[in-house]
């Protein structure tokens, strides 16, 4: 039986959202405040020039620390008031290309804000579930025909990659150091999430694929494709949030669900670049893109992640195929750009992921 994100399990709920203004992390924040979740969200602020949080006008309902993952001190402050029964942390440095300019930065981001998330935790009391998402990319990538299982070694040829691998080393250290049943903290839960290339509505990040169609669309530009025949498990933002929240829901009664699962989507649902570029074509006629020469630093070609672990244990699979979810997400962009109110449309592309409509 497929597992099902309940709304009931939620309302009432106080859940910390870090990396909340993100792309991500707005989604999240939506479907929980949705559901009638008490959200606070602690994060630096925005820093693109549009802002899925500003277009979904979500500090109407969910309170925003704005503050940096590395002030400890801080951070442990947000976790005490907010006394959380979840914690989902998203807060990162996400990007592949920023982390070769910006190593350090990334590193202490996403390693360290980690340590200090995990650090802040242990000041709990309480019964918390904690969800660490790091990426895809945290496996040691051999650029073969092979999708990745949760047992296959970690790595990461760019700092980024490394970075979330470093993620996952220190939850699972913290995990079996002292959330486990024999630890000082066994009332904590941690189970770490490794999802696939997220696409969807609201994404205005620099150097991802969907993001920089639409700004070409939009000025009426050529679409420059660095790397067309790269192939990534692409999916909607909400095949990975639903597995976040499946994930927290079971792992309160089920302490064996504490250590990382992958989201990703059916096998044969990864496909590349241009492909994906082609299935978008369909939805608007008039996007036009050609190859481009790729003069930034080098990226993994090939990517592919095995999530039949978490259908097995949890029922968890994706709804959508991506053909699917490229047609969802143009249709959010769409709506955005003819002025919609893109807080009731996001709610109604929730819905529809549901089947409630």
């Amino acid at each position: 039986m497929e597992g099902m994100v309940v709304p009931g399990h939620w309302s009432g709920k106080k859940v910390l959202v870090t990396g909340h203004p993100g792309f991500k992390g707005s989604w999240l924040c939506h479907w929980l405040a949705q559901m009638g979740a008490d959200v606070v969200g602690y994060a630096l602020a925005p820093t693109t020039a549009s802002s899925m949080f500003d277009i979904i006008r979500l500090s109407d309902r969910v309170e925003s620390i704005i503050a940096d993952i590395n002030d400890r001190k801080r951070l442990e402050q947000a976790v005490l008031r907010a006394e959380p029964d979840v914690i989902f942390h998203l807060a990162a440095q996400a990007l592949v290309r920023v982390s070769y300019s910006c190593p350090m930065e990334t590193f202490q981001t996403n390693v360290m804000g980690t340590a200090n998330l995990l650090q802040a935790v242990c000041s709990l009391e309480h019964h918390c579930d904690v969800v660490i998402v790091t990426s895809d990319k945290c496996y040691l990538n051999v650029e073969q025909h092979h999708h990745y299982e949760e047992s296959d070694p970690l790595g990461g040829n760019d700092p980024y990659s490394a970075s979330k691998a470093c993620a996952e080393l220190v939850t699972s250290s913290f995990r079996h150091s002292y959330f486990s049943a024999s630890g000082s903290h066994p009332n904590i839960h941690v189970a770490s999430a490794r999802a696939g290339n997220v696409i969807g509505g609201g994404d205005w990040a620099e150097d991802r694929l969907i993001p920089d169609t639409i700004k070409a669309w939009l000025a009426n530009d050529i679409i420059k494709v660095r790397n067309p025949q790269s192939v990534r498990p692409w999916q909607h933002v909400l095949e990975p949030l639903s597995g976040y929240l499946l994930l927290a829901q079971e792992m309160r009664e089920q302490r064996n669900l504490c250590k990382a699962w992958n989201f990703g989507p059916e096998k044969e649902e990864v496909i590349s670049v241009t492909e994906l570029l082609k299935l978008a074509s369909e939805v608007w006629p008039d996007l036009k893109f050609e190859n481009g020469a790729d003069t930034g630093p080098p990226e993994a070609v090939l990517l592919m992640l095995d999530p039949g672990a978490a259908k097995q244990a949890f029922s968890w699979q994706s709804k959508w195929n991506v053909k699917e979810a490229v047609q969802q997400t143009f249709s959010w962009y769409d709506a955005w750009h003819q002025g919609d109110d893109m807080m009731a449309f996001t709610s109604s592309q929730i819905s529809n992921y549901l089947g409630n409509s």
